[in-house]
């Protein structure tokens, strides 16, 4: 229907930005482009990009569509995670490797730096918590921990709508305000992540419960004799 598809369209719009500069990166490395400032690390170690970009871009498409009601209930859901989760997990790792190893910007500073490694961290863990999560059969908790996953790998999409009401109107961000603008994106994502989780939860039918059985009397369960006995 409609309705269910909504979300998955939205999310597949979000990660256009971050995928369209993805391919532009990629193709600017594969044809030579000359090394500048701006692009050294990428030429200097090209393979670490590279992974990224295509472990982020399998990871928000693909994993835009676990998000629709109907796929959820069929086989597809499983397939799909089989891929969607390795490529978050490429993801996030190469967001590490570079974090550590590439030679940033200055416009990046120490706060960035720390935050790239909590949420790239945070990332990866959590799609290894929802993984330990199905596996024993929890699929509640799956779909929490794959949801902050995904709320964290989209935020270079929510990070376009922070940085541009700044810049069109008190141009480029200093080098803190670059940090909180980009510490934003994620954070708004987790916060609409756990809103959906919440609502989820909220909507889930709940087992019926159980009647309690009656309370036995003291007497219940003995023999005529016994009571007898006692008369």
């Amino acid at each position: 229907r409609r309705p269910e598809w909504l979300a998955p369209a939205g999310l597949i719009a979000l990660s256009l930005v971050p995928v369209a500069a993805g391919a532009f990166r990629i193709t600017t490395l594969a044809t030579g482009a000359p090394a500048t400032a701006e692009n050294a690390r990428f030429v200097d170690s090209p393979v670490p990009v590279i992974v990224h970009i295509v472990g982020s871009v399998v990871f928000l498409v693909l994993g835009a569509l676990q998000f629709a009601p109907s796929l959820r209930r069929r086989r597809w859901h499983r397939i799909a995670g089989r891929i969607v989760a390795p490529a978050g997990l490429l993801s996030a790792g190469s967001a590490l490797w570079m974090t550590l190893t590439y030679d940033m910007p200055a416009i990046n500073g120490p706060g960035l730096f720390v935050m790239r490694l909590v949420f790239g961290s945070a990332m990866a863990a959590a799609i290894v918590v929802a993984f330990a999560a199905i596996r024993r059969g929890d699929v509640t908790a799956h779909s929490a921990w794959m949801t902050r996953a995904y709320a964290i790998g989209l935020g270079a999409g929510t990070q376009v709508f922070t940085f541009l009401p700044w810049t069109l109107l008190l141009g480029a961000p200093d080098q803190v305000m670059h940090s909180v603008l980009m510490g934003a994106g994620w954070v708004i994502n987790l916060v609409v992540a756990e809103v959906v989780i919440r609502r989820r939860a909220a909507q889930a039918p709940r087992a019926p419960r159980t009647p309690r059985e009656p309370r036995r009397s003291r007497t219940s369960g003995r023999s005529p004799a016994a009571d007898a006995r006692l008369s």
